[in-house]
């Protein structure tokens, strides 16, 4: 192994015609009107497997020997990399071994087993069934693909940087969603080799943010813990080889939050009806913070779309409420017939929806003759949400929220 040239890169593309689909290029008109300029989106959700990942799969496993093809191969991946590695496989006529994390997406395991890789639990995060499948490889000789630390992997995932210079050759910036930087890594080279004077900036989840300190080490260096829901980022240590890349070719590194990222997916269901998951939203979330950080025309990655219901369910949840949506309040009421009748009435008056009601009779700061009602309510946004305090507290009623 060793660094990634754009000979490398150009020969991935011509491996990749017929395998990997070249993803569209929209235009996010809500976005370059929260900016002042034009923002694009280059939807890799919608890639085969619906990550970037078969990218870089593909590419490192087209280069085995036969020697390695039968003796298999083995990937560590919370799922995306397990679906492009299963996939790749299946096309190459490989057999695949995928150790997954405790708790991975049941979509993503689900698909990974579609594509006939044998999939097996081990550890609570991604580097701990990276650990496992090393020791696995070493044990049973099956060749590891790695998710992002290798020369192949970069050089495939590079080529959705080419794919982002033809479609959007007036690109000023490109913000990329990053774990262990393999994708950002590879756009980066591309991008730079063409054009330095585009800027390239990588986006990591607050709880899982490996780079910006490694960056400032110099070296790679290890988180001692993690914590986000955007899993396919979530990555404890850079690799080496998409470190010296990044730092030779990115232009900076930033972070997000939790509330940031689920605020994003959802704006990004609503307004560009596109299904992502929350590593996919981290670009976009990026943007939404700091509008005036990156050169327009902007171009934001969405690097994947494999998301469970259920977790989409509580991320839109998580995203309305702290996008203002939701409203939870404490109010109190006579404790007499019709007393909540108006209550209701006058929230439905102000257009908010009630979504939950609670009642309380057993506070000692509540006098005999009064309840106090938990409400919580759907409304339009934060604005929303202070015009119906103000008209409950001018009706008379005592509000207030929960710490």
């Amino acid at each position: 192994m060793g660094a990634v040239s754009m000979a490398d890169v150009e020969a991935a593309a011509e491996l990749l015609k017929g395998v990997a689909i070249r993803t569209a290029m929209e235009e996010s008109r809500w976005l370059s009107s929260a900016v002042g300029g034009p923002v694009l989106l280059k939807c890799e959700n919608l890639q085969r497997t619906g990550s970037f990942k078969i990218r870089g799969a593909y590419v490192r496993m087209s280069h085995l020997s036969e020697e390695e093809r039968a003796r298999g191969v083995v990937a560590a991946s919370a799922g995306n990399h397990a679906q492009g590695v299963a996939l790749a496989a299946q096309m190459l006529g490989i057999k695949a071994t995928v150790f997954m994390p405790e708790g991975a997406p049941i979509p993503k395991l689900n698909a990974t087993r579609g594509y006939g890789a044998e999939v097996i639990f081990h550890g609570a995060i991604l580097d701990e069934a990276l650990k496992r499948a090393i020791a696995y490889a070493e044990e049973t000789g099956a060749v590891l693909i790695h998710p992002f630390d290798h020369a192949d992997i970069v050089a495939g995932q590079a080529t959705c940087g080419l794919e982002i210079l033809e479609q959007a050759p007036q690109a000023a910036s490109v913000i990329v969603p990053t774990g262990g930087g393999g994708l950002i890594a590879g756009i980066a080279l591309a991008i730079k080799s063409h054009r330095p004077d585009i800027k390239v900036i990588g986006v990591q989840a607050e709880g899982a943010a490996a780079y910006p300190g490694s960056l400032e080490a110099g070296a790679p260096v290890a988180l001692e813990s993690m914590s986000t829901m955007a899993d396919g980022i979530a990555v404890g240590c850079p690799g080496a080889i998409p470190f010296a890349e990044i730092v030779d070719h990115v232009d900076d590194m930033i972070t997000v939050s939790e509330e940031s990222i689920s605020q994003a997916l959802v704006l990004l269901l609503e307004r560009a009806k596109m299904v992502v998951e929350p590593a996919g939203a981290v670009a976009v979330a990026a943007i939404r913070d700091h509008p005036d950080r990156f050169p327009t025309p902007a171009v934001a990655v969405l690097s994947g779309g494999n998301i469970d219901p259920l977790l989409l369910g509580k991320v839109i949840r998580h995203g309305m409420a702290s996008a203002g949506r939701y409203l939870n309040i404490r109010v109190r009421i006579p404790d007499r017939p019709g007393g909540l009748a108006r209550l209701l009435s006058d929230l439905a008056r102000e257009g908010a929806n009630v979504l939950e009601v609670v009642h309380q009779r057993t506070s000692m700061a509540l006098s005999i003759d009064e309840v106090e009602v938990h409400v919580q309510v759907e409304t339009r946004g934060p604005e929303h949400a202070e015009a119906v305090l103000s008209r409950l507290r001018d009706d008379g009623y005592r509000v207030s929220q929960p710490s």
